[in-house]
């Protein structure tokens, strides 16, 4: 692991370093896993050690459809499996499989190999910035405003929420007797409404608790994440 950590975050440098607004412009990584899955352990990992880097927003979206095998993911969200059946229609795929990072919105990887997510962190840091977006936060209300820097899409405004780390004993199913630390866990996704662009965005939503907080402009149907922020 601690070779992992070290090969990631040289890869992620180079990656913020050829990238001028890298804390500007991170890239959402989106990990598709489970509890109840045996490869995707290597994949959580990979995650934990993204979410050192500045430049990118790991998210990880535990799916229910690995529950039935004998262990029921209590981080699950019915509408995490939803969203990774839209990615796979959006790409013209039927079928989905854990654990799959989708990157920037456009990239499809497998999760447990480092050297391809790093790849694709890269080139989805190499396309210019269309908005730029700013969090700002007092006491339980959430600011959210954005200015395009070019001609937009139609996007989807989406805030999420993530527990930051927390340990599981899994006693059944295909990691049945291991302890696993998951970082980064997604919780509360919200729909907040859709912007153009055409003038500048300004949103206020209630948020309560300490967890960070998310949010991604995205193209409508599952399509490229044009900008995303975050206020941990």
């Amino acid at each position: 692991m601690h070779r992992l950590s070290q090969w990631i975050a040289a890869a992620c440098l180079a990656v913020s370093a050829s990238a001028a607004v890298a804390e500007e412009h991170p890239v959402v990584v989106e990990l598709f896993t489970s509890q109840g899955c045996a490869s995707c352990p290597a994949a959580d990992a990979v995650l934990a050690e993204l979410g050192e880097q500045d430049n990118v927003i790991p998210l990880a979206l535990h799916v229910d459809y690995w529950d039935y095998i004998g262990w029921k993911d209590d981080f699950a969200d019915p509408a995490f499996t939803k969203r990774q059946k839209g990615y796979a229609r959006a790409a013209g795929r039927r079928s989905i499989y854990t654990p799959q990072m989708m990157i920037g919105g456009s990239y499809d990887v497998v999760g447990s190999r480092p050297m391809k997510v790093v790849d694709a962190i890269r080139h989805a840091s190499e396309k210019p910035a269309l908005a730029r977006l700013v969090l700002s936060r007092e006491g339980d209300d959430l600011t959210i405003t954005a200015e395009p820097l070019a001609a937009l899409p139609e996007t989807t405004v989406h805030l999420v929420r993530y527990t930051p780390r927390e340990r599981v004993d899994i006693l059944d199913g295909e990691n049945a007797g291991r302890a696993i630390t998951y970082t980064h866990v997604a919780h509360g996704w919200q729909v907040l409404g859709v912007w153009n662009g055409d003038a500048a965005l300004e949103m206020k939503v209630p948020v309560e608790g300490s967890d960070p907080v998310v949010v991604m402009l995205q193209e409508k149907d599952y399509g490229p994440i044009v900008a995303a922020a975050r206020l941990r």
